[in-house]
């Protein structure tokens, strides 16, 4: 069969989209673009904030439509599935499967029964997927890699527990021979992704291997980059500061998701640390990992944030620490306790804090990037800019999808930028004062 699929949400949620149309293609299936030549459609959908549920169920709707013309099966996966079951079943007569986030290893099976025009609701327990499921990556470049599934964090405004289950590692061995797989079809960057990485290794250890991970990864010649994406400011220990700090192929990039910064705010988001904690431990980054780039997200309008506390966290921004920042305006998600706690925030005044947030790292962050200028700087290209102007890419300091770019002027870039085959993945490209070398 032909079998389009629309992935959404974050990167954990692109991982599983990959695994799924891997187990696909081995059965023989076919992978297509064009919604409308597909037999079968899968929507892998997110429910993390209402926004992203909204354009699942937007995604899903659309693609209801495809069934008037080759689409014989409509089948729906991912979080809002799990979460969602018996209210799709209900409401979309449209969806002809659901796969929830511990089912899809099956997807090829519900497939067949759903085409024969059997109503399959699949949703089971939680999975955690190991190497045997040969990935289909969107990406062949930069690809995720989760090390871990689920979460114990319970925030008070975040429904991943609810869908995801608990934190569950992955064994090592198995994340070591699926990087090689993936550096051996072409993977120069390697982001590690879990909920919580700093984590890694807890529950089946003992103890955090996180580096030890990246010591082993570190190994693999064909891997030039490796990212750590999401550590908790409590799980640093100094062996994990060493590991960024020494291992080369290890990118000097910290991605720490705060939240806040006020101690009130922090205990009724459930988080743990304290705002001393979090500064000493910022000190601490800046002072043993060389030039490193640091990342955070926070959210603003929780409930019961007063102008004062907001005031704490814009000072907090003004103190220059962090090189990228990302805001969210809280969203009031169902059965989550931060849901019906009293003082909520109204839109207006999120929308307001948030703007005044991002006008305030939009400075810190052209502070931060004026050290570059001058330098020569390493960049993976990954594809042309538009209309043959040259090439684009991104630096160490630069996570996929949420950092900036690098773009790369000059008369041979002009030349050879319309073949973006011969570019991606490369990391021969320097540029220095933005000349292409």
């Amino acid at each position: 069969m032909q079998i389009a699929m629309i992935s959404l949400g974050c990167a954990k949620n692109q991982v599983d989209s990959e695994l799924m149309q891997g187990l696909l293609c081995k059965r023989g299936d076919t992978l297509v673009n064009e919604h409308t030549q597909a037999d079968v459609v899968i929507v892998n959908t997110c429910s993390f904030i209402t926004a992203a549920k909204e354009e699942s169920i937007e995604a899903i709707l659309h693609a209801a439509r495809l069934k008037q013309g080759r689409c014989k099966a409509l089948v729906v996966t991912g979080c809002l599935s799990q979460r969602y079951a018996a209210e799709f079943m209900g409401e979309i007569p449209e969806i002809d499967a659901l796969v929830g986030t511990g089912s899809f290893p099956s997807i090829g099976a519900i497939i067949d029964r759903a085409v024969r025009g059997e109503r399959v609701a699949a949703v089971g327990e939680v999975y955690t997927y190991e190497d045997e499921i040969e990935r289909n990556p969107t990406e062949t470049h930069s690809v995720y890699v989760k090390v871990a599934e689920g979460c114990d964090n319970i925030c008070s405004y975040c429904v991943i527990p609810l869908v995801r289950g608990k934190y569950r590692s992955r064994r090592m061995e198995s994340i070591v021979r699926e990087v090689l797989s993936l550096a051996h079809k072409g993977a120069r960057e390697i982001n590690l992704i879990a909920q919580d990485t700093t984590h890694y290794g807890c529950d089946l250890y003992g103890e955090s291997r996180l580096p030890e991970l990246l010591a082993q990864l570190s190994q693999i010649s064909e891997v030039a980059w490796l990212r750590v994406l999401y550590c908790y400011p409590d799980g640093f220990t100094p062996e994990l500061i060493g590991a960024i700090s020494s291992l080369p192929r290890v990118c000097k990039y910290i991605d720490l998701p705060l939240q806040h910064i006020n101690q009130r705010v922090l205990a009724d988001m459930n988080r743990r640390g304290i705002p001393a904690e979090i500064r000493r431990l910022l000190m601490e980054l800046r002072a043993q990992i060389e030039d490193v780039t640091i990342r955070t997200t926070f959210i603003v309008g929780f409930p019961g944030e007063t102008e004062a506390e907001f005031l704490e966290l814009r000072n907090f921004v003004a103190e220059g620490w962090f090189d990228h920042v990302g805001v969210f305006k809280y969203p009031r998600e169902e059965g989550t306790p931060a849901e019906i706690m009293p003082d909520q925030v109204s839109k207006k005044v999120k929308e307001l804090r948030y703007h005044e947030l991002m006008a305030l790292q939009q400075k810190v962050s052209q502070r931060r990037n004026q050290r570059f200028v001058g330098q020569t700087v390493n960049v993976l290209v990954e594809e042309p800019w538009p209309k043959g102007l040259g090439i684009k890419g991104r630096a160490r300091k630069d996570a996929p999808l949420v950092d900036g770019a690098v773009y790369v002027r000059g008369h041979q870039c002009k030349q050879r930028s319309t073949d973006s085959r011969a570019y991606r993945g490369s990391l021969r490209i320097r540029f220095t004062g933005g000349v292409c070398r």
